[in-house]
C-alpha cells in the first residue's frame, strides 16, 4: 500500500471557515444554481400549460423542445458551459419522441419518470456497494476524485449519507408519479409534475451540503500531484548538477 492509498484517521476534524461557502460553490456548479434549475423546469411548465389550454399534443411537445434548443442557444452565446441544457434538451427531445410514437401526451413525461426512478436506484445501489454515485460526482469537483474511498473515511459517510437523502427522495417522488400516470390525466400528472420538480431537489442539495459542510475537507488530490511533479523536477535538477559538477572535477583533476 502505497501512502496514497493509506487511510486517514477516522477522527473528529474542526471545520474550517470557509468549508461551508467552499462546499456551497461546489455543489451550485454541479447542479446548475438557480439557472440550471429554470433549465429544468421551463420546457416541462411551457408543456402543460398549453396542453391544459387547448390539449394539442404536437403543439406542446414543439413550444416544450423549441423553448429547450433556446436555452443552450442562449448558453452558446454568452460562451458558458452547456452541460444542463443539453442535459435538458435530451429528456425532452426523448419525452416528445414517446408522445409522438405513442399518441398519449403523458408519454412526454414517460422518460424523465423513469430516469428519475433508475437514478435514485443508482443512488442506493451504489452506496450499498460502497462507492456512493454523490461522491462520484462531486469528487471531481472537489478536486478529490476517489481518494475519499480509502483516504478520507469521515467524507465517505458523508457522502453515503447525501447519497440515501437523494435516493429515498428521489423513489418517494416516483411512488407519487407512477400512481398518477396510470390514474390521473395529462394537465393533472403535468402540474403535479412541475410541482415536484424543484422542492425535492432543493431538499435533497441542502442536505448534501449539511453532511459536507460538517466532513472532513477533501484532500486536493491535483495538487499533491503537481507537487510530486515539482519534487520530481527538483530531484532531477540536483542530479544533473551533481553531475555536471562531479564532471567538471573530474575535468580539473585531469587537467
Amino acid at each position: 500500500m502505497t501512502s496514497l492509498d493509506k487511510p486517514t484517521q477516522d477522527t473528529e476534524v474542526t471545520e474550517q471557515p470557509d468549508a461551508r461557502a467552499v462546499t456551497e460553490a461546489a455543489l451550485f456548479e454541479a447542479f446548475g444554481g438557480v439557472r440550471g434549475m429554470v433549465e429544468t423546469v421551463l420546457p416541462g411548465l411551457l408543456f402543460v400549460t398549453i396542453y391544459t389550454i387547448n390539449k394539442d399534443l404536437h403543439l406542446s411537445a414543439i413550444a416544450a423542445l423549441g423553448v429547450s434548443l433556446l436555452l443552450v442557444v442562449v448558453r452558446l452565446v454568452m460562451r458558458d458551459t452547456v452541460k444542463h441544457a443539453f442535459s435538458g434538451v435530451f429528456g425532452v427531445a426523448f419525452g416528445v419522441v414517446f408522445a409522438m410514437m405513442t399518441g398519449n401526451a403523458k408519454d412526454f413525461y414517460l422518460p424523465g419518470m423513469l430516469y428519475t426512478l433508475g437514478l435514485g436506484l443508482a443512488y442506493i445501489i451504489t452506496t450499498l456497494c460502497g462507492v456512493p454515485l454523490i461522491g462520484l460526482i462531486l469528487g471531481p469537483v472537489f478536486k478529490e476524485n476517489l481518494s475519499w474511498r480509502t483516504r478520507n473515511p469521515g467524507r465517505k459517510k458523508a457522502y453515503a449519507k447525501a447519497s440515501w437523502a437523494w435516493g429515498l427522495i428521489l423513489l418517494a417522488k416516483c411512488a407519487i408519479l407512477f400512481p398518477l400516470y396510470w390514474w390521473a390525466n395529462t394537465a393533472q400528472l403535468g402540474w403535479v409534475l412541475v410541482a415536484l420538480k424543484i422542492p425535492p431537489f432543493l431538499l435533497a442539495v441542502y442536505l448534501t451540503w449539511v453532511f459536507l459542510a460538517k466532513a472532513p475537507a477533501p484532500i486536493d488530490v491535483f495538487a499533491e500531484m503537481e507537487a510530486q511533479e515539482r519534487a520530481e523536477k527538483e530531484r532531477q535538477a540536483g542530479l544533473a548538477q551533481e553531475h555536471d559538477e562531479s564532471t567538471a572535477g573530474r575535468h580539473r583533476r585531469e587537467a
